[in-house]
């Protein structure tokens, strides 16, 4: 079994800092909000898109799956009472020559072999397209 890790501290009422291993963050924790940092909801957001690049890098050369880029654009929905995030969606957009089957083919393998995607389905919905940069 693999285990993580993550430790967080409030440096002021303006903001908090989030690190692991040699990493650090800045993360908005600001009751007003501010633009230089990520909110929990776009965190989660980034996981899930860092979850799905990463599930690209490794399933790609299994599946001999040529190509130059990723962009994956994702979007929340969150309700207020209670507090939840209630949906995500995503595009998917690869910078690829490989066929439509083949790039579907990628797509059910993401989607089935991402912890963290996985873990973000089974709680809310999580529903996406693929497609080819044009």
């Amino acid at each position: 079994m693999l285990e993580y890790s993550v430790t967080a501290r409030r440096i002021d009422s303006l903001g908090s800092f989030a690190s692991t291993k040699r990493a650090e963050i800045r993360i908005d924790t600001c009751l007003a909000g501010r633009d230089d940092a990520f909110n929990p909801a776009e965190l989660l957001l980034a996981a899930v898109a860092a979850c799905m690049i990463k599930g690209i890098e490794r399933v790609a050369p299994m599946l001999d799956f040529e190509f130059q880029g990723v962009d994956i654009t994702l979007h929340a929905v969150r309700q207020d009472a209670p507090p939840k995030i209630t949906s995500i969606d995503y595009q998917l957009v690869i910078d690829t020559t490989e066929s439509d089957q083949r790039l579907e083919l990628l797509h059910k393998n993401v989607r089935k072999y991402g912890t963290i995607s996985n873990t973000i389905a089974a709680a809310v919905g999580l529903e996406g397209v693929i497609g080819r940069k044009t």
